[in-house]
Parts: structure tokens; C-alpha cells; sequence
């Protein structure tokens, strides 16, 4: 080992010196000596490193010291120069004073806050994995998701989280806190300092096989699985997702979902601070109608990103509450489920962007495919858009790809896509068939290569022999004038082994009956998918990052009966 660590030192000492002895005759030779010396820096710093998250965050911390990269609305602004060395900073106290090693698993439940951004990012950058988990979770939740991932440690806010503490607490996981105080402070961890180098981090090299991020799928026919994503993983996504809407260090959000879950994390949060550009939290820690306009034009943000929950609350309050004027967007995105193509144009005429429906899930590090931007060429309502950055096939049962507007399952390959489940050998043998991931979704692609979605294999209504989507229903129901909210849903029944039902969450002001929808159904559907029972409610159960699943809403239903 000795010999070994000699060599590999006398190799870097070689190096430098090779390094310095190029920059001196660049100087001379070259008019252009000022960026080849950038680049070989670059080089010797490890910041062109393309193959990790870490990696590209620092590169673009030297790129864009001064560009804002994170504000708290009101609070503190944070550049991405002073967000890396907090994450820096963060990560050494991890190793020295927490005694995270790389492998260990670090839970981390916060609100949407700096303190989350800072920790989360530090936790992978001392080569461990990050476990995000939503604070809203019971004592027994949290006890199943901090045993399955093996955290080691606790991360929580300085008002900490009781039942995530009574979990860990029964589990022997150590809770530590942390807090920033304002932009120019240092972070605070309710850890005791060691006497071991204070940047004890900056002897760790990231890897692109570090297990980065441990999620959860959200469990919509089954128990949730483990999936651990890689920096490769992670990288890999969010350049998908900077390239297929071209972000750049000119372009600003603000965050509306919540950032222990896929979507938000990546699509909002990591891939903006990838790209050089800005992002915004709000105040209150989570999305809020009142505060997500003033805070777009006070941070002049350029787009935005949600579920199609979100985005109907957004147009709920532009009909009651209009703000006087409205910032010019270069795109809205929407993802995690289906977008009835009613509500996408009531968006683009409101708010005057293209809607652009995107199709993702946590085993992808979430982007799959997305419509383009206007300029790379049409955005349909009603497809998901074109595979980005992997390779994507509609596979047959027995994993053969299908033509063109011929239905299969949506199967995926690609540098973003997860090596596995963990522990869990079944699901990885069904997941994983013929050389693809099996996304579980039936669709297929159109003559010009945009992929439509029929539904999840496991949802689809199997009514006497006849499948019925449910995302066909979905779509009608909200072109009732009167419908806010709508969502059909499967239920055993005795004749036809399962029949279809619905619920409808009327608009302010309106009123809607049971035979007025199922008239309305009888005018647009055939006669089969018209729902049998019409449940007209005020409220529909959410999952805690805005999804609607069918499962959960046919039990609620259900259960009233």
C-alpha cells in the first residue's frame, strides 16, 4: 500500500510539474494562452469532470462565481461560488465531526430550505447517499423508510421532527441539525467540531459510481422499492433536462413541489443550479397560490415546473385572483401525470407560454421524454413528447418493438436509468426483462416518433374484456365546463369483473350532479366507458408531491360506500 501511495504521489508531483512547465511555454507561444491555461487548470482541478453531479456543480461555480444561484424569497441570496463552499464546508463537518464515511446512507426531512439544498448536496459530496424523505410522515412511516435505505444518520431543521426523531431514535440513528442563519454566515451542524482537518472533503473523489440518491417509487400498485440512483445517474439527467430546454445561466425558477421527491429535486432544483441558472424557494418552505407570482416577477423567473394539481390551482386563483400582469415565460412544464389537453391550452391562453408535457419516474432520476421547445418543432397535447437522452421501446409481452401507433409497454435504456432495486431481487427480475427497463406504462409512438400514453399496465379497467383507459376518461371529464378536478378509477364488479367510477371536484360557484356528468360522458365516450357512478366531492387524496393515484382514490371511495 505504501509503495503504491509513493507512486501515485511521485505521478502527481510529475504532473504538476508538467503542468506548470506547459503553462510557462503557453505564454510564450500562444496568442491564445489565457484559455488553455483555463482549461488544463480546469483540467488539474477536476472541474471539467462531465461524469459526475459534484463534479459539474463545481464547474460551474468557477464558470458562474457571481450568477445567483439560490435565494430564500425575502431571506437570502446565495451565489453559486458561496453555495459551493458551504457545500464544502457542510461535507467536511459530515466526515470530520459526523463520521460519515462514503456508503453511508445520511436521511435528511426539511421543508423546501436552503439548510435541505446545502445538506443534500454536501451529503453526496462526502461520497454518501442522500435519502430525502417527506417530513409529513408518521413515526411508522418513517421507521420503514429509514430501516430499508440503512440510514446511518439524521439530518432535520433546528425545530427538528418528532416522529422522525422517535423513528430514528428506536433505530439508533444519531439526529443531527443544521441551520444558515443568513448568506453570509457559515452552517451550523448540532454536531461537536473535531481536531481533524477542517476540509477533510476535499480529500474525497467523487465517483460516478457512488450511490448518490436513495428514493422511493410512490408505491401505485405495490409497497414502495428502494431505488439508489448514481452521480452517472444523476448527471446524466440533468444534462437531459438542460439540453431539451436549453437552460443557461439567463434562466430563473421558482420551486413549487416539494424536493423530497424526484421531480422537484431534479427537474427544478439540480438541473437549474447545473445550468448556471437561479433558483428561488419560497418563504413558507412549500408551494403557496398567494406568494408564486409575486415571487416569478420579483426573481424574473423564465419557467416553471409542476404536477397537473399544481397547475390547476395556479389557474383557479388566475380566475378569482388575476394578477395585474404576468411575466413572459419561455415554456411551463409539466410532469408526474397526465395533463388533459383542456388544461394545457387553459394555461397557455392565461399565461401565454408553451405547455410542454414531459413523462418521467424516480427509476429514470426522473426526466424520460418531453415535447420540445417551439423552435425544435411542434408540442402536442396529449403526448408525452419524444424520448431525451436514452433510448426508449414499445416492447410486446413477449419484449418485441412495436411499430408505430401499435400499443406495448414503454421500456427504457440509457446512462440515467437505475442499476436496480435494492434487495429486491423479484422486482429487478420483472423490472429488468429482455436487456430494457420495464416502465410498467402502456403506449405507443406516433408516425413521428411522439410517444402517447394508454395508461399504467396495472390500471387499466378490465371491463368484461374491454380495456378501458382511464386517462381517456380523465380527459373528457375535465372539458366539462363545470369540472375542476376529475379523475376515473377501476372497481370490482360482479358481472364484469371490474366496472369504471369517477369522481369530480365541481368548480367555484358551480353545481354538478351525478346524471349531468354521466350525460356528458354518454355525448363523448362510448357507451362501455361511461363511468357507472359519478362520487362528486370536494376533495381528492393526494400524494405528498401532488399525484393523484387511482388506487388510493377508488379505496377512499370505497370505503364511503
Amino acid at each position: 500500500m505504501i509503495s503504491k501511495a509513493v507512486t501515485m504521489m511521485t505521478r502527481g508531483s510529475l504532473y504538476i510539474n508538467f503542468i506548470n512547465t506547459a503553462f510557462s511555454l503557453i505564454s510564450l507561444l500562444s496568442p491564445f494562452s489565457s484559455l488553455l491555461v483555463l482549461f488544463l487548470s480546469s483540467r488539474e482541478n477536476g472541474t471539467m469532470d462531465s461524469d459526475t453531479l459534484t463534479g459539474l456543480l463545481k464547474y460551474v461555480a468557477t464558470k458562474f462565481p457571481d450568477r445567483r444561484a439560490l435565494s430564500v424569497s425575502g431571506k437570502l441570496d446565495l451565489t453559486h461560488a458561496r453555495l459551493h463552499d458551504l457545500i464544502e464546508r457542510a461535507a467536511s463537518r459530515l466526515v470530520s465531526a459526523a463520521g460519515i464515511k462514503p456508503g453511508d446512507v445520511v436521511a435528511l426531512t426539511f421543508p423546501n430550505t436552503v439548510e435541505f439544498v446545502i445538506m443534500f448536496l454536501a451529503v453526496i459530496r462526502a461520497r454518501a447517499t442522500a435519502a430525502p424523505l417527506n417530513a409529513a410522515y408518521t413515526a411508522e412511516e418513517f421507521e420503514f423508510y429509514l430501516s430499508d435505505s440503512d440510514s446511518k444518520l439524521l439530518l432535520t431543521s433546528k425545530e427538528g421532527n418528532g416522529p422522525a426523531q422517535e423513528a430514528a431514535s428506536k433505530l439508533n440513528i444519531s439526529h443531527v441539525t443544521a441551520t444558515l442563519l443568513d448568506d453570509v454566515s457559515d452552517l451550523s451542524l448540532s454536531v461537536a467540531d473535531s481536531d481533524t482537518v477542517a476540509d477533510s472533503a476535499a480529500e474525497l473523489v467523487n465517483s460516478p459510481d457512488d450511490s448518490a440518491l436513495f428514493l422511493h417509487t410512490s408505491g401505485t400498485t405495490s409497497r414502495p422499492k428502494g431505488v439508489p440512483l448514481t452521480q452517472l445517474n444523476l448527471v446524466s439527467s440533468v444534462k437531459n433536462i438542460k439540453s431539451v430546454y436549453k437552460l443557461t445561466e439567463s434562466d430563473s425558477t421558482v420551486i413549487v413541489l416539494p424536493l423530497f421527491h424526484v421531480h422537484g429535486l431534479l427537474a427544478g432544483l439540480l438541473s437549474s443550479l447545473g445550468a448556471g441558472a437561479a433558483v428561488t424557494l419560497p418563504a413558507a418552505g412549500r408551494f403557496s397560490a398567494t406568494t408564486f407570482w409575486p415571487d416569478m416577477k420579483k426573481y424574473n423567473a423564465t419557467w416553471y415546473t409542476a404536477v397537473p394539481t399544481i397547475h390547476q390551482i395556479i389557474l383557479d386563483r388566475h380566475a378569482s385572483h388575476p394578477e395585474p400582469e404576468y411575466p413572459k415565460l419561455r415554456f411551463i412544464r409539466s410532469c408526474s401525470a397526465s395533463l388533459a389537453p383542456v388544461i394545457l391550452s387553459r394555461l397557455e391562453e392565461a399565461f401565454g407560454a408553451p405547455v410542454l408535457e414531459a413523462y418521467a419516474m424516480t427509476e429514470a432520476t426522473h426526466l424520460m421524454s418531453s415535447n420540445p421547445l417551439p423552435e425544435e418543432g411542434p408540442h402536442k397535447p396529449g403526448s408525452v413528447g419524444k424520448p431525451v437522452g436514452q433510448e426508449m421501446a414499445i416492447l410486446s409481452e413477449k419484449g418485441e418493438i412495436q411499430e408505430p401507433n401499435s400499443k406495448g409497454e414503454v421500456c427504457i435504456r440509457g446512462p440515467n436509468v437505475t442499476k436496480g432495486y435494492k434487495n429486491n431481487p423479484e422486482a429487478n427480475k420483472a423490472g429488468f426483462e429482455f436487456g430494457w427497463f420495464h416502465t410498467g406504462d402502456i403506449g405507443y409512438f406516433d408516425s413521428d416518433g411522439y410517444l402517447h400514453l394508454v395508461g399504467r399496465i396495472k390500471e387499466l379497467i378490465n371491463r368484461g374484456g374491454e380495456k378501458i383507459s382511464p386517462i381517456e376518461v380523465d380527459a373528457v371529464l375535465l372539458t366539462h365546463p363545470d369540472v375542476s378536478q376529475g379523475v376515473a378509477f377501476g372497481v370490482p364488479d360482479e358481472k364484469y369483473g371490474e366496472e369504471i367510477n369517477c369522481a369530480v371536484i365541481p368548480r367555484d360557484g358551480t353545481t354538478v350532479t351525478e346524471e349531468d356528468i354521466k350525460a356528458f360522458c354518454k355525448k363523448n365516450l362510448a357507451a362501455f366507458k361511461v363511468p357507472k357512478r359519478v362520487f362528486i366531492t370536494d376533495n381528492l387524496p393526494k400524494t405528498a408531491s401532488g399525484k393523484i393515484q387511482r388506487r388510493i382514490v377508488a379505496q377512499h371511495f370505497l370505503e364511503k360506500v
